[in-house]
């Protein structure tokens, strides 16, 4: 399945393209031959990722939060040529007690999490619709959209509803050729989401340990998952959320892998008791 020209023909928007998991995937779809689109907030940011990528590559400034301007984007990029794939990467968020949050700061992370994530879908779906086109939308979600997480509830709260969005669109749409799914990735450090999400170093030590396999996620990873995932040739999944994190959620669901912290030796002392 993985021969280069994999995505030959496939135009693809990814949303959050221009750093981090976003240039990951971008490049990991370039590579298999698809035609980029990226779109993000800072203009300059996307001409240096572009420049880093083979063929030409569509860049469009635009902040997801506005509904009107993700319509006049979408008319740009559809004048070029229209897409076959949306990647919804595009996400914001930050770390603080519950208690602390003023309704700007809720509103900051939901305007990009959820409501631009519905903008743009609902607006590449339409026009997919109307000219009886398929389609195919990727979001990158995240392991505690299922569970939920403290300290970081408006993520928490956003990436709940863009797996409902996509659950539910895969549905309604998925008869009429487009199919919906999601990627929910575990710990990926990346510049800047990490400083937000644990500003002393300390605590990212503390997030490898508690991971099965006792690493980070390598974005290399994520973007090989997510060029499978869009691909042609795996066009019967839909509606699905594939988790992406090493078995953290579940190190963290069963009521008995706290058991983990014992040594060898500390497991022969407890079998040496049994037997006495």
């Amino acid at each position: 399945m993985f021969q280069p020209n994999l995505l030959e023909g496939q135009r693809i928007l990814v949303t959050g393209g221009g750093s981090g998991l976003g240039f990951a995937m971008a490049s990991a779809f370039a590579n298999f031959g698809a035609s980029l689109c990226l779109m993000g907030r800072r203009q300059q940011k996307l001409e240096e990722a572009a420049a880093q990528l083979p063929g030409s590559v569509q860049i469009v400034s635009c902040d997801i939060r506005d509904a009107e301007a993700v319509e006049k984007a979408l008319d740009q990029i559809w004048q070029d040529s229209p897409l076959d794939v949306l990647v919804n990467n595009a996400a914001g968020n930050f770390a603080a007690p519950s208690e602390s949050l003023s309704h700007r700061a809720v509103d900051a992370v939901l305007g990009t999490v959820l409501h631009g994530t519905a903008y743009i879908t609902l607006g590449c779906g339409r026009r997919w619709l109307a000219q009886g086109r398929p389609g195919n939308v990727l979001s990158i979600v995240t392991t505690y959209a299922s569970t939920g997480s403290g300290w970081v509830l408006p993520s928490a709260m956003g990436k709940a509803g863009v797996v409902a969005m996509t659950r539910s669109l895969a549905v309604e749409w998925g008869g009429r050729g487009i199919r919906l799914n999601a990627i929910a990735p575990g710990p990926f450090p990346t510049e800047g989401a990490t400083e937000r999400l644990a500003p002393d170093p300390r605590l990212l030590e503390v997030m490898r340990k508690q991971n099965p396999l006792q690493r980070f996620g390598d974005p290399a990873e994520l973007a090989n998952l997510a060029v499978f995932m869009v691909a042609p040739q795996n066009s019967y999944m839909n509606g699905e959320v594939v988790t992406l994190d090493g078995g953290e959620w579940l190190q963290g669901a069963g009521e008995f892998n706290f058991l983990r912290a014992l040594s060898l030796e500390d497991w022969q002392k407890a079998a040496s008791a049994r037997k006495a």
